[in-house]
């Protein structure tokens, strides 16, 4: 059977994970490598210090390349930022063949027209995902090829990054002797790795909480609804601790992972103090759970603000999915369910052979879901149709050739 490499680099605030497969056939692979190691250089999804972000993620790369015994040559890489936006837009076409046959080149056609959506300069378009498909006027088509029709449109959902946050990423990855596949999303990734089809059907929102900020996107109708990013995620809550303890940010963010409890009256340890070693520090168990459950109380609200309409619990009537290091909170998903009054569940990487118990983990929902994206979305238009990003990826390959 035909074997195919594929890789995804989460470039993340707090970590980089670097994840390598083995592909064989259409839709199953084999995790053979992955490197997870602690990020510098990058705040709330941005680059901002090239040189430590690039030794970030080259030795995320060569961890994972010595568990995999080969070279990592090209990976899909997660973007995410304030920097980014969404909006859904619509393109529209005349099939003007005799028998106005719906053909797989009017697909394309189509998405090009609603591509033409104007962006402003400095802003590239990194998504335009088909949402859904309307022949002579008849809407919630998934598939038109086939169908007959003198017009069809398309409803899609279009997701822009800054160019320069773009171009600071990417050349972060190519200045470690990677290629770019593709750059996705953060939270549509994660979605592949968490979400169930029938949550996305029935409507679902997924909130990827990372060290510096958390992703959304919700989905209705097995397609995309509306995506964003929040500036308020595992950073914050760790500053409140340190601020609000007198305590350094690194033990705050210790204390977090090993005690951090959102529901800390379910175990019976409110009353109870902890003694720490550093600094001579004792410290309230309920102090820390009580500085924790406001700044998520705050988040969360923040998540259900980005519900497009009042009566959010009938657009999502499957919840709300929690994933990201954040998820790891004990007690999040039942606070989550009381300020939401949605079902909450916390989201793992789905079952996949050759993964390790360190990827079974909401932290590693979008390395996993970078994967999944490639074999799931292939119609989708992204950052690497571009002429520019085209060009380049020919003359890298012709490059390699005559290396080899």
């Amino acid at each position: 059977m035909k074997r195919e490499k594929i890789a995804a680099i989460d470039v993340g605030t707090t970590k980089v994970c670097t994840i390598m497969a083995d592909v064989y056939g259409n839709d199953s692979f084999r995790i053979v490598g992955v490197g997870v190691t602690p990020s510098h250089g990058l705040h709330k999804g941005l680059v901002v210090n090239i040189n430590e972000a690039k030794e970030s993620i080259r030795k995320s790369i060569r961890m994972a390349e010595q568990s995999a015994g080969y070279k990592l040559e090209s990976a899909y890489i997660g973007v995410t930022g304030r920097h980014m936006t969404s909006t859904n837009n619509r393109g529209s076409i005349a099939i003007t063949r005799n028998n106005q046959l719906v053909r797989t080149e009017d697909l394309k056609r189509v998405l090009d027209v609603a591509r033409g959506f104007k962006v402003t300069s400095d802003q590239r378009l990194l998504h335009v995902i088909p949402r859904t498909y309307v022949v002579d006027g008849q809407d919630g088509v998934k598939n038109p090829i086939g169908m007959h029709g003198f017009r069809l449109d398309v409803e899609t959902h279009i997701i822009t990054a800054a160019i320069t946050s773009i171009q600071n990423l990417t050349k972060c990855i190519r200045a470690v002797g990677v290629d770019v596949d593709d750059l996705i999303m953060e939270p549509l990734a994660s979605a592949e790795a968490v979400l169930d089809p029938e949550e996305k059907q029935d409507g679902v929102i997924l909130a990827d909480i990372g060290g510096g900020t958390t992703d959304i996107a919700v989905f209705k109708d097995s397609t995309i609804y509306h995506t964003s990013v929040l500036p308020v995620a595992g950073y914050q809550v760790t500053r409140d601790i340190s601020v609000g303890l007198g305590i350094s940010y690194e033990l705050a963010e210790e204390m977090k992972k090993k005690y951090g409890n959102v529901m800390p009256e379910d175990e019976g340890k409110s009353n109870n103090d902890m003694t720490l070693t550093q600094d001579g520090h004792s410290i309230s168990y309920s102090d820390l759970s009580e500085i924790i459950r406001v700044r998520v109380e705050e988040l969360l609200r923040l998540i259900v603000l980005e519900l497009p309409q009042a009566n959010y619990a009938k657009l999502v009537p499957s919840g709300l999915v929690l994933t990201g290091g954040g998820a790891n909170l004990h007690g999040i998903a039942e606070l989550a369910e009381g300020v939401t009054r949605l079902p909450v569940r916390v989201g793992k990487p789905i079952s996949l052979y050759g993964v390790s118990d360190t990827l079974n983990n909401p932290a590693y929902a979008t390395g996993v879901g970078l994967l999944l994206w490639k074999m799931h979305n292939e119609g989708t238009q992204s950052w690497q149709n571009t002429r520019e990003n085209s060009l380049r990826r020919f003359f890298s390959n012709m490059f390699r050739l005559f290396q080899n």
